[in-house]
């Protein structure tokens, strides 16, 4: 719970928070000044930087809340230590636990239902917008290990500045500045001892490159930025490109007029989600079912099916519910 000795160079608080204000305006848009925001804290020393900027920036209209999904013995005093610190800073505070035990994969599960109980927290208290504490150095980690799993230009764009309404205004920061802030303001913070666990892929990278002097972080961030500014244009493209079909409205249909591989991808994409709002399709799977459309072949896609049109094969397709099982006697 100890933090480290104070590093000599020291962050210019005021410097800091005006940068931060200028980063928050460019996600929240003009009125950014007059918004109520919710910060997500765990008591690590990115998340308490963030909350004591935000409060420094616009007090009285931040609050913070934290997520004790109870799966470490030292959680719920973490907790306790971010209640004590806003407590201190006349900051609302809230502590929320799951209702149930998480299930499936335990990483992927707690930030799913993180992000649920977050989600929920913010609309009761009329927040604008929640923000989260990601910085440069967890965007490079996304990025190296999206490449790994030989992700396209969605994949890349890795850790989003803005989803829906969650605002991640630190992701050209350094987790170094971050710290020093921490340290030089005498904000407690804790470490969370899975970040250094080997057993979680992410943590094994974290440890790798640590040392690399290859790779300017800031840099790297800063091309994920304009991934994901290219990933919306093919996107809204696509959408615009779809809408001009005869038979747009109909979200049963599926059409290539000789386009670019990648803008097929995304029309089967979108087609197949309008379809059902909860299929998450990519990569080789997503090559897999085009190329069974593309050779003539019937593709099945969770509990959709996708079928050539007779006489079309090869242009146009139409999605249709797969029959339900028979259930065994």
């Amino acid at each position: 719970m100890q933090p480290p000795q104070k590093q000599k160079q020291a962050v210019d608080s005021g410097d800091a928070v005006e940068r931060l204000g200028r980063d928050l305006a460019a996600l929240a848009g003009p009125d950014w000044q007059r918004l109520h925001y919710g910060v997500a804290v765990s008591g690590g020393p990115d998340s308490m930087a963030l909350l004591w900027l935000m409060a420094t920036l616009l007090p009285g209209q931040v609050r913070a809340v934290t997520v004790d999904h109870g799966l470490r013995r030292e959680s719920a005093e973490e907790a306790r230590m971010v209640a004590g610190f806003c407590a201190r800073e006349h900051i609302a505070h809230a502590t929320l636990t799951p209702p149930v035990p998480l299930r499936g994969s335990l990483q992927a599960a707690a930030r799913s239902e993180r992000y649920r109980l977050m989600e929920d927290w913010r609309a009761a208290h009329g927040l604008a917008h929640l923000l989260t504490a990601h910085h440069a150095d967890d965007q490079l980690e996304t990025i190296v290990m999206r490449l790994n799993r030989s992700s396209g230009v969605g994949g890349l764009a890795a850790i989003r500045a803005r989803y829906r309404l969650v605002l991640r205004p630190l992701l050209g920061w350094r987790h170094a500045e971050l710290l020093r802030i921490a340290l030089d303001h005498d904000i407690p913070f804790v470490d969370d001892p899975s970040n250094s666990d080997d057993r979680f892929d992410r943590a094994r990278l974290r440890h790798a490159l640590a040392s690399q002097t290859a790779i300017d972080v800031g840099a790297a961030a800063r091309s994920a930025g304009w991934l994901a500014e290219a990933d919306e244009a093919i996107d809204w493209a696509v959408e615009r490109l779809i809408a001009n079909w005869p038979d747009a409205s109909d979200i049963a249909v599926i059409r290539d007029e000789g386009y670019p591989a990648e803008i097929f991808r995304r029309v089967v994409t979108q087609r197949l989600r309008a379809n059902d709002g909860q299929l998450r399709l990519r990569g080789a799977s997503l090559d897999g079912v085009i190329a069974a459309m593309k050779g003539g072949r019937r593709a099945m896609v969770g509990a959709l099916l996708i079928d050539a049109v007779p006489g079309l094969q090869g242009t146009i397709w139409r999605i249709s519910a797969a029959p339900r099982r028979k259930a065994r006697k």
